[in-house]
């Protein structure tokens, strides 16, 4: 019984922790404003820009480049292009 009250304790505790999962969703400290960052990809062609997700602290974007659909993960403080892919979903 202690230990069901203890593993309670834990669940409830790691619950009421003040790292959450929202906290995951902000931008590092020092990121650029998203719309600073969306400017300057439009400006080397990726345009239009579909959809933006924050995953691992770096920028996930959907996009299009030459009429092609591309998927780029951005860096939120530089705004430096670290990949990309064809989007083939």
């Amino acid at each position: 019984m202690k230990s069901a009250i203890a593993l309670a304790l834990l669940i409830a505790g790691a619950a009421l922790s003040p790292i959450t999962i929202a906290d995951e969703k902000r931008p590092p400290p020092g990121a650029m404003a998203l719309s600073t960052v969306l400017t300057k990809l439009e400006q080397q062609g990726y345009t239009p820009i579909v959809e933006v997700s924050l995953e691992n602290g770096q920028w996930e974007i959907e996009a299009f480049k030459e009429g092609e659909p591309v998927k780029l993960k951005v860096d939120p403080n530089t705004s430096d292009i670290l990949s990309e892919q064809p989007d083939e979903s």
